[in-house]
């Protein structure tokens, strides 16, 4: 049996990155007007690490 028949699809470069680091730039934009600061830049810094991600994947798979 397939180990990732079990936990679900493998990770495959999409825009899946892209639509989450969107998600959480929204929430961080959200949460600075509500004044949760902390909320805002914790979301601002996995927006960050999403995109970074994204690009990093995008250049490998036009290399490959």
């Amino acid at each position: 049996m397939n180990p990732l028949a079990l936990t679900g699809t493998a990770l495959q470069f999409s825009g899946d990155f892209l639509y989450l680091a969107v998600v959480f730039i929204v929430l961080a934009i959200v949460a600075y007007l509500a004044g949760a600061r902390g909320i805002a830049g914790l979301s601002a810094g996995i927006a960050r690490i999403l995109i970074i991600v994204f690009v990093v994947l995008a250049i490998v798979s036009l290399v490959l």
